[in-house]
């Protein structure tokens, strides 16, 4: 027997049928949202300023591939990256892959 699963995305702002999921960081934490053209460029359109002058950091688009760089999960020690996550008020799995923002911010906070 075949089967068909069909997922339809719904704007978050106005219920309608959304074209796209948006991701987006502000604070140290990632966000998406399911938007349709007309609310989606509105979104870019009022942080089309803030992006023009933002410095680009890591992340699955547009980073850097291949080589290796010494982060401070290179070292292994996930468990005290997650403690140290949990603590500062970022959401992170007990399991699984930690997410480079938080490496990141890791890191930076050892560091200053």
């Amino acid at each position: 027997m075949a089967q068909q699963i069909v997922t339809q995305l719904i704007d978050d702002l106005d219920g309608s049928e959304a074209s796209e999921t948006i991701v987006f960081g502000l604070d140290g934490k990632t966000y998406e949202i399911d938007l349709n053209e007309k609310n989606a460029a509105k979104l870019r359109k009022a942080l089309e300023s803030y992006v023009d002058k933002g410095r680009k950091t890591g992340g699955a688009r547009g980073g850097k591939r291949g080589g290796s760089t010494q982060t401070a999960a290179s070292s292994g020690d996930t468990a005290l990256i997650r403690a140290w996550a949990k603590e500062n008020g970022y959401e992170v799995n007990d399991r699984g892959r930690v997410p480079a923002e938080i490496k990141e911010a890791y890191a930076k906070a050892k560091v200053a």
